[in-house]
């Protein structure tokens, strides 16, 4: 039988300290992926509602609440007012909206940087 290879999404933004210290971590475990930058090619509404739903997170989880487009746009205040569609397609207009890294395979979508979840789905691997 052979070695079952998953392979990974890895959403990120180049210039975020912790999307380098994710990429690292990837690298240093072997673990096979595609790298896609969060800035050039956002992730479609598409995508973003098929991954809030696959990863069982709450959709603010996805939004990058540390962001300085996300405070410039007074997101804490309104985003309890947008329904769900709203929301999707707010974080589907601008990457820098989007937490980030992401890690998505058929089975998984791991969003922000939190090693003990990165190296709880690296052991299934």
């Amino acid at each position: 039988m052979g070695e079952i290879v998953v392979k990974y999404l890895f959403i990120c933004y180049p210039q975020c300290t912790t999307c380098r210290k994710a990429k690292k971590w990837l690298d240093e475990n072997n673990i096979e992926y595609e790298e896609r930058h969060i800035g050039k090619d956002n992730p479609n509404f598409l995508e973003l509602a098929k991954w809030t739903a696959q990863s069982g997170l709450p959709l603010k989880k996805f939004f990058n609440t540390r962001g300085t487009l996300y405070k410039e746009m007074n997101l804490k205040e309104k985003l309890s007012q947008m329904s769900e569609e709203e929301q999707l397609e707010l974080l589907a207009s601008n990457g820098m909206l989007v937490r980030r890294p992401l890690l998505v395979s058929e089975t998984e979508v791991l969003v922000g940087f939190n090693i003990e979840e990165w190296e709880k789905i690296h052991k299934d691997i």
